[in-house]
């Protein structure tokens, strides 16, 4: 059913908004305005967004399809924080004095780098678009954000409060449009500064060869995952069995960091596996506006796509232990669906779902489970269970993976760099580490005349 219309923007859309931002960036007020004025707006901007929270937890739901409870709980609340932690940074931006061994003077200034192209996904689209603004907006940047044709609604209602926050005319410019179209403008647009995406592996690559190919424009990437958790044999069952089906089936599976590899000691297993799928098929689905634990997934082409590979995963021999099927006539659900006896070599184990299918394979030793969980061209998240600190320790450190869970899973917060090794990206999002993708580093030297000291 279709719930709104809104517009596609074409070229033309994005060189229109791409111009209004490079006026706001070399004339406008936002970019000469004091780090603590700029921080001002941004927590004004979180005020707003805050005191319209129900409004934009309603957006979200219908528009993406998540639980009215998480809507509430962690996408509106978690992207008003995120807001007020970059405001705080506004004003704290700042260089360094060098000493230079010579009767010379040096210091670095961190610039804004200029118009910088945001492009966001669906899975969390208020969550992730505040991701990007944040940072880009404390450092002094002006922004073209393009969200996810499947989800543009909230993003489109954040423009309005942008107004009120009273953050000047181009300082975020909002296009909904598809990739081929708007994106592709985007990234090869020659007066973009910088370009952020947060997607596919495959449309990652799309956009650094695009970069190489125009205006060599600076690229961060945050992109697909494919994470290895890992269950040892001495941990407590049931809070790991708790731990990892969240782990897995958070956001109807939509995650990119989802521990969609799950490798359970052998000594474990049997149990472990009995009490997993008990919890998959204990899973509530239905309509996301009720108590559910589950709703649709995003899109038609979303479901057909995770379809396939639960079809793939019993043609090649794994064991559907639970789920597998749609739920109903109407509306993209899925059962809950877990696979064992999953092998290495099987497109389920190899490959992102992204959706509500959790694989559980065995092992033996140490040294083979970090070989088989690095064995992947993705590094985005991991998982370790263990009452043993110098087993989570050996393990942490010999896991190619950005962020490494102990204990717990998809623990976030503002403060907290994120981001992946290998094709999963290049840069980091959140914390201290996100500024420095929206900054450039400027060294100025100057002569000292007779100076008391060096």
């Amino acid at each position: 059913e279709i719930i709104a219309n809104v517009a596609e923007a074409d070229e033309a859309d994005v060189d229109l908004a791409v111009k209004a931002a490079r006026k706001a960036f070399d004339t406008g007020a936002w970019t000469k305005m004091g780090g603590r004025q700029r921080g001002y707006h941004m927590n004004k901007l979180a005020d707003l967004l805050e005191r319209d929270a129900e409004e934009f937890a309603q957006l979200e739901t219908l528009d993406n399809g998540k639980p009215i409870f998480f809507s509430r709980a962690a996408d509106i609340p978690l992207s008003v924080s995120h807001l007020r932690y970059y405001a705080g940074w506004a004003d704290k931006i700042q260089g360094k004095t060098i000493p230079t061994g010579s009767e010379h003077f040096a210091y670095t200034l961190h610039e804004p780098i200029g118009v910088c192209a945001q492009i966001t996904p669906w899975n969390f689209p208020l969550l992730m678009a505040t991701w990007k603004i944040a940072p880009a907006l404390a450092t002094g940047n002006t922004i073209v954000l393009k969200v996810a044709e499947q989800t543009p609604l909230t993003a489109l209602k954040l423009g309005e409060l942008i107004d009120e926050a009273g953050i000047p005319p181009g300082v975020i410019n909002i296009l909904t449009g598809y990739g081929q179209t708007a994106g592709h403008a985007l990234s090869h647009h020659m007066d973009v500064d910088k370009i952020s995406f947060t997607g596919s592996t495959e449309v990652g690559r799309k956009i650094l060869q695009a970069s190489a190919g125009t205006n060599l424009k600076s690229v961060s990437l945050e992109l697909g995952g494919k994470s290895a958790v890992i269950v040892c044999p001495d941990t407590d069952v049931d809070q790991a069995v708790a731990d990892t089906h969240f782990a897995l089936f958070f956001n109807m599976g939509q995650c990119c960091v989802a521990g969609s590899r799950l490798f359970v000691h052998e000594d474990i297993y049997e149990e472990f596996v009995e009490k997993a799928v008990a919890a998959a098929k204990a899973r509530t689905v239905g309509d996301p506006f009720t108590q559910v634990d589950q709703g649709p997934q995003v899109s038609q082409e979303q479901f057909e796509t995770i379809s396939g590979y639960i079809q793939s995963g019993i043609e090649q021999g794994a064991t559907l232990a639970t789920g597998g099927r749609r739920i109903g006539d109407k509306g993209y659900f899925i059962e809950p669906t877990v696979f064992t006896d999953v092998r290495d070599d099987m497109k389920i184990y190899q490959e992102e779902i992204f959706g509500p299918v959790m694989s559980i394979i065995k092992w033996r030793t140490e040294e083979e489970v970090i070989a088989r969980a690095n064995q992947s061209q993705y590094g985005l998240g991991a998982g370790i269970w263990t009452k043993n600190h110098n087993t989570a320790n050996r393990l942490a450190r010999a896991l190619k993976s950005g962020t490494v869970w102990i204990n717990c899973y998809n623990v976030f917060d503002d403060a907290l760099p994120f981001g992946g090794y290998k094709m999963s990206g290049m840069g980091r999002d959140k914390g201290e580490y996100a500024l420095s993708n929206y900054t450039e580093t400027k060294c100025v030297i100057t002569p000292l005349e007779n100076p008391a000291w060096l």
